[in-house]
């Protein structure tokens, strides 16, 4: 598979991930429809966003500036497989 180019295409997708976080959020609260729920949902989003941002900009910027990521597993394989500085 190639990469993805078209800047419109990329809109697209940042839309549709947006539809279905929503959908997903919507669903269980319709389900489950308590304010403790929703508070655990929240602090899920807010700490997956924050170790995304972790993941692809701070490793990225400042632990590690020479290696590009291509994804999650590519990002956890390359910090597995550092060794710790002598």
């Amino acid at each position: 598979m190639r990469d993805l180019q078209s800047h419109r295409w990329m809109w697209v997708k940042a839309a549709l991930f947006v539809v279905i976080g929503t959908t997903a959020c919507v669903l269980i609260l319709a389900d489950d429809p308590d304010w403790r729920i929703a508070a655990l949902l929240i602090l899920a989003i807010w700490a997956f966003c924050r170790a995304y941002y972790f993941a692809f900009y701070v490793i990225g910027k400042y632990v590690d500036p020479s290696y590009r990521f291509s994804g999650i597993f590519s990002a956890i394989k390359h910090v597995v497989s550092r060794r710790p500085p002598s």
